[in-house]
């Protein structure tokens, strides 16, 4: 009787492996926040699928993701926080992830800083990856909400008060 599991990975192919899978968890969220939104598009297959299932939302193929992600409010200000990121590899092409996160985001940003709040949404991803062509990419990933609400709009900031100091620093928080 023969066994038909995989091979096991040598461990430095494991490690580079579950290193470039963190990487892509971390870059999604980084051009969401920092980047061009629609740039997420790249971290996926060419069939990648983003799915959330509580809000009945399934986006598939990187024209459509790219569409999606790109559509985001242009006066949007966001931060995810990323932790708890286990991969784990299943073979030398195909892997799977739990990533736990929090946002934080408004919208309406204008040039002066937002007063901090709770975060929007904390939940997890869970993540499948694929090895194309030899370099990790998204293949899918689905959203779990374990909280959250809507994106809260921001209003104007006050008109400047004359005394030359910021309205944010003269809130008395700290810079």
């Amino acid at each position: 009787m023969s066994n038909h599991l995989p091979a096991p990975l040598d461990p430095l192919d494991l490690l580079l492996a579950e290193r470039a899978c963190e990487r892509l968890v971390i870059d999604f969220v980084r051009r969401l926040d920092l980047g061009e939104p629609g740039t997420v598009a790249e971290l996926f297959t060419a069939d990648g699928v983003w799915n959330w299932p509580a809000g009945e939302r399934r986006v598939e193929g990187r024209e459509a993701l790219r569409d999606y992600f790109g559509g985001r409010p242009s006066d949007r200000l966001s931060r995810r926080m990323c932790t708890n990121i286990l991969v784990t590899v299943d073979s030398a092409t195909t892997a799977s992830s739990t990533t736990y996160f929090a946002t934080y985001r408004v919208d309406g940003r204008g040039d002066s800083l937002p007063s901090p709040r709770l975060p929007a949404n904390i939940g997890h991803y869970e993540d499948t990856f694929r090895k194309v062509d030899g370099v990790w990419q998204l293949a899918s990933r689905t959203l779990f909400l374990a909280f959250g609400g809507d994106t809260e709009r921001v209003a104007p900031a006050p008109a400047a008060s004359g005394d030359g100091q910021s309205p944010v620093l003269s809130a008395g928080r700290p810079a």
